[in-house]
């Protein structure tokens, strides 16, 4: 079937229609292209101190080296990584991919039951952790295949004195290192002077190799691990590095990483795509803490930032971020979760750059969709689909639906992920016979080719037959000044089905429910309007800020 792709004609000026997925074998061969060329230059950045490329080639060799020539693991195994944003996660990430093996990226914030779930599905025989989850480790290895444990400390890479005072104050004074006994475990840096003894070997290393199994939704039952293979993440690199191209200067960027990069957004927007253009990856450890990651920013000339909603929305609420130097920022990527208008609008304000909405899922690697780099204004769209990819709506049969319509939005192109992990039905339901992936995410596409999301299937909420997005009712309420967090979602009500809940994080205590209501009421149809609205200190969210809504539908009318 032919697709018409209105939104090609609506390309900044100098981006392709297609990329070239061949120009790079491997994620390794992007590495080392980025080496050659930018040797001497700052690649990652973390807690005062910098590394090179060269010391990233180094390191992560070294780390190669003793994966297969120590350990003797063989192309394929899994190696899992636990860590926050530290020096050595790059490093782990580059080591375990240029040795042909890949990557499960874990969430460090596991419980042991989460953690064993993902190493048992795996199959991973090695884990890389920082000290602060080694007890989540001992506790959770039992009965999974892990035979060898690399752990390391937050300051093992700071040099002398600095990195014995960061462990010995994170152990003993700030109590952020529980015991833990891991017997045989091997120091991160042991591991890299061990695998000086060995010469790194030439691994063969084909596009349709895995490079990453990603997991994902476990929002919905059981986490499952995408199969991202290096031709997905090379696709994506190349598809994200032209979008921005006419942005970006090679060699001469500085980004700020803020959000983890075992989350598929930063690690390929941040980790990847930034390498690629040979940019310094300022990592921020521990973004939770406001005050603390403000005080990063005012250190550093930084040119782009990328986040979720929640923590461009707390940045804009942490006193001292106004007063930040943004002279040399010129891109600000937000992703993960729907950008809100207030949100957005007051980043401009502040910064004087746009906020433009990208879109993607991990099973995307993840860019599918993204606005133009010279937007002027947030626009409340995704974007237009990125070079060498296609997008369109469907309806509940698998038909395309016309422009205008509101259906599941599917994607087709190279960064595609190759199926779940060990699940072919899981991966039938969501790639269909004609190779599109169903989103889950109900959206529309104007004459433009932009694209709009609605609404996540599963989070619509059905008002007597009527659907209400809950994106929408929150950007109303975004918008009152005594409100800083919000989240609608859908309870059971004997009249209507389902009814419209609110939480709100306020801003001012002395906001009101019927302040809410009267609000709600100027802005928002009938069936739209909040039936219950409650107050909280703060709202759940995930490791990278996604408020987590279905923890929110507990019926408790507060008003």
């Amino acid at each position: 079937m032919t697709i018409e792709r209105p939104w090609l004609a609506h390309y900044p000026a100098g981006i392709p229609a297609q990329i070239d997925v061949d120009e790079f074998s491997s994620i390794p061969a992007v590495l080392e292209a980025s080496i050659r060329k930018f040797r001497d230059r700052p690649a990652f950045a973390n807690m005062g101190k910098t590394l090179t490329y060269a010391q990233i080639d180094e390191a992560s060799g070294q780390l190669a080296a003793y994966l297969l020539g120590e350990l003797k693991l063989k192309k394929g195994d899994r190696v899992a990584i636990m860590m926050p944003n530290c020096l050595q996660y790059p490093i782990a990430t580059f080591g375990i991919l240029r040795a042909g093996l890949t990557v499960v990226n874990v969430n460090p914030m596991y419980t042991p039951r989460e953690l064993r779930h993902q190493l048992v599905d795996s199959g991973a025989t090695v884990i890389l952790v920082l000290d602060n989850f080694g007890r989540t480790v001992e506790q959770a290895a039992e009965g999974t295949a892990i035979r060898h444990v690399i752990t390391t400390g937050l300051g093992d890479l700071l040099g002398f004195p600095k990195g014995a005072i960061v462990n010995f104050v994170l152990k003993y004074v700030k109590k952020m290192v529980p015991d833990y006994d891991l017997p045989g475990a091997v120091r991160f840096n042991d591991a890299l002077t061990l695998g000086q003894r060995h010469a790194l070997p030439e691994v063969s290393i084909t596009p349709d190799d895995i490079a990453f199994l990603q997991y994902t939704g476990g929002t919905t039952g059981v986490a499952k691990g995408a199969m991202l293979t290096h031709r997905n993440l090379v696709a994506n690199m190349q598809q994200a590095a032209a979008w921005v191209s006419q942005l970006v200067n090679e060699g001469g960027e500085i980004i700020i990483t803020a959000l983890p990069l075992y989350h598929i957004f930063s690690l390929t927007a941040n980790g990847l795509v930034f390498m690629k253009i040979g940019a310094l990856n300022y990592l921020i450890t521990n973004p939770r803490d406001m005050p603390g990651f403000v005080k990063e920013l005012s250190k550093v000339k930084f040119t782009a930032i990328t986040g979720v909603n929640t923590l461009f929305n707390g940045l804009l609420n942490t006193p001292g971020f106004d007063k930040v130097d943004f002279s040399q920022l010129r891109l600000t990527l937000g992703g993960g979760m729907a950008v809100q208008r207030a949100v957005a609008e007051r980043w401009k304000q502040v910064t004087g750059v746009t906020l433009v909405e990208a879109y993607g899922l991990t099973e995307t690697s993840p860019a599918a969709c993204i606005n133009p780099m010279d937007l002027a204004e947030y626009n409340g769209s995704i974007g237009l689909p990125v070079p060498s990819t296609d997008a369109c709506i469907k309806d509940e049969a698998g038909a395309m639906l016309p422009v205008g319509s509101v259906g599941e939005l599917c994607i087709q192109g190279p960064q595609v992920m190759k199926g779940y992990w060990n699940r072919p039905e899981d991966t039938a339901q969501v790639i269909d016979a004609d190779g599109w992936l169903h989103t889950g995410d109900m959206a529309r596409m104007e004459e433009t080719g932009f694209f709009y999301i609605v609404d996540r299937k599963k989070d619509m909420i059905l008002v007597s037959g009527f659907n209400v997005y809950p994106n929408e009712v929150e950007d109303v309420i975004a918008m009152m000044p005594g409100v800083l967090e919000v989240a609608a979602v859908g309870v059971p009500d004997e009249k209507s089905g389902e009814a419209v809940k609110l939480v709100i994080v306020r801003k001012d205590p002395a906001l009101t429910i019927e302040q809410v209501k009267a609000h709600a009421r100027e802005n928002l149809t009938g069936y739209k309007q909040p039936r219950h609205v409650e107050f909280r200190d703060e709202l759940p969210k995930s490791n990278v800020g996604k408020i987590l809504r279905r923890e929110l539908r507990d019926p408790s009318p507060a008003g």
